[in-house]
C-alpha cells in the first residue's frame, strides 16, 4: 500500500524549496523502499532547484543517504528489509558495454526505480539524480542501495553517496595517486577536502590545498594537506610549482568546474603529469588552450564521475577504514539539521560557512 511521508520538493527554477507530502508507492520488481536515517545537503540538490541540471520540475531533493531497507520488490537479492545501507546513483546494469568489459565503475545504463513518487494530486516527481531522499522514505532501484556496516552513523555514512565519495575517487581512482606522489587539489569544499584525504589514504607525500577562503584551507590542512595557497593573495600555478621543485604536480584535482580554475590546473601540473576535473561546470562553460600545449605537456586530462567508483567495492572498504579510524567521515558534517531546514542550509552552503550540512531524520 503507498505511503505518504513528509519531502523537500523544489516546484520551480529558484524558487525557495518547501516540504511537501510525498506519495511513496510499494516497490515493484527491482524496487525498494528506504527509510531514510540522513541525507546530506549537497551542491548538486542547488543546482536542481535553480534548474542548473535540467528543467523535470518538480524535483524531490536529497541524493546523499544512508539509512534501512524498509521493503523490497520481486526478484530482489542484492538487499532485504532491515539493511543498512548508503544510496548510490549509479547501480550498475551489468550488461551496457562498459560493464561487458569489465568497467563496471563506468556503467552507461545505470538503474533507478521506475515507478514514480508523486505528490497528493498526482503530480509526478522527479527525484534528484534518481534518489530523492530529503524524505522521510524513498523509492529506488535495489541496486541503487549498498549494504554497509550498522555501526557506522548514518549522518557520516550517507556522505559517500556523493560528495566525499566523489572527492575520495578523484584521488584514488580516477587521479590514480600513489606513494611518494605530489597533489594539488583546487577548490577546497567538500568535495575537494575529500580528495585532500584520498591523496593522504594513497600516500602522496606532498599534498597542496589551493582556495580562496582561509577558513577551507585551515580545514584542508587539518585532514591531510601539507600546504596551503590562497589564490587570492597569490598565482596558485607559480605556488604549486614552487612547491615542487619548479616542476608542477604529478596530480592535479579541479574541485570547482570553472574554465579559470581548470585552466590553472592544467599549467599547475608537471610534464606528463595528470588533471582530474571533478567540480561540476554549468553547461554554457568553454575552455580554450593551446592545442600545442596539450600536446606538449603530455600526460592525461581526466573527468571523474562519481569518483569512478564501484559502490559495492568501494563503500564497504571506506566505511571499514572509517569504523577503524583511518578515514574521519566525522570531519566533513558540519551541522545536523531538521527537514524543514534544508532552504537556510543552501544559504550557509553558497556562503562557505559549511563542508556539509546533514539531515537526521
Amino acid at each position: 500500500m503507498a505511503q505518504q511521508v513528509r519531502g523537500v520538493v523544489a516546484r520551480a527554477k529558484g524558487e525557495p524549496v518547501r516540504i511537501e507530502t510525498v506519495v511513496v508507492p510499494d516497490p515493484g520488481p527491482g524496487e525498494a523502499v528506504v527509510k531514510v536515517q540522513a541525507c546530506g545537503v549537497c551542491h548538486t540538490d542547488l543546482h536542481y532547484r535553480e534548474g542548473g541540471i535540467n528543467d523535470e520540475f518538480p524535483f524531490l531533493l536529497g541524493h546523499e543517504a544512508a539509512g534501512v531497507v524498509e521493503s523490497v520488490g520481486e526478484g530482489v537479492t542484492e538487499v532485504a528489509p532491515g539493511d543498512y545501507v548508503i544510496l548510490n546513483w549509479r547501480a550498475v546494469c551489468g550488461q551496457c558495454r562498459a560493464c561487458k568489459r569489465g568497467r563496471p565503475q563506468y556503467c552507461f545504463d545505470t538503474h533507478n526505480a521506475k515507478q514514480k513518487m508523486t505528490l497528493t494530486d498526482g503530480t509526478e516527481l522527479a527525484p534528484a539524480l534518481g534518489i530523492g531522499a530529503f524524505a522521510e522514505k524513498t523509492l529506488v532501484a535495489a541496486g541503487q542501495c549498498t549494504k554497509v556496516d550498522p555501526a557506522a552513523s548514518p549522518a557520516a555514512a550517507g556522505l559517500l553517496g556523493c560528495g566525499v565519495m566523489a572527492g575520495l575517487g578523484a584521488a584514488i581512482n580516477t587521479g590514480g595517486v600513489g606513494r611518494g606522489d605530489s597533489v594539488a587539489v583546487i577548490g577546497c569544499g567538500g568535495v575537494g577536502n575529500a580528495a585532500v584525504v584520498g591523496a593522504r589514504l594513497a600516500g602522496a607525500a606532498k599534498i597542496i590545498a589551493v582556495d580562496i577562503d582561509d577558513r577551507k584551507l585551515q580545514t584542508a590542512r587539518g585532514l591531510g594537506a601539507t600546504d596551503t595557497v590562497n589564490s587570492r593573495d597569490s598565482d596558485p600555478i607559480e605556488a604549486v610549482r614552487e612547491l615542487t621543485g619548479g616542476f608542477g604536480a604529478d596530480v592535479v584535482i579541479e574541485a570547482v568546474g570553472r574554465p579559470e580554475t581548470y585552466e590553472q590546473a592544467f599549467y599547475a601540473r608537471d610534464l606528463a603529469g595528470t588533471v582530474v576535473l571533478v567540480g561540476v561546470p554549468t553547461p554554457e562553460m568553454r575552455i580554450d588552450l593551446p592545442l600545442l600545449d596539450v600536446f606538449g605537456r603530455g600526460g592525461a586530462l581526466k573527468s571523474s564521475w562519481y569518483g569512478d567508483c564501484l559502490p559495492s567495492r568501494d563503500f564497504p572498504m571506506l566505511i571499514d577504514l572509517y569504523r577503524q579510524g583511518r578515514l574521519d567521515l566525522d570531519a566533513f558534517v558540519t551541522e545536523t539539521i531538521a527537514l524543514d531546514e534544508v532552504e537556510k542550509a543552501f544559504e550557509r552552503m553558497h556562503h562557505g560557512d559549511v563542508l556539509r550540512s546533514v539531515v537526521v531524520f
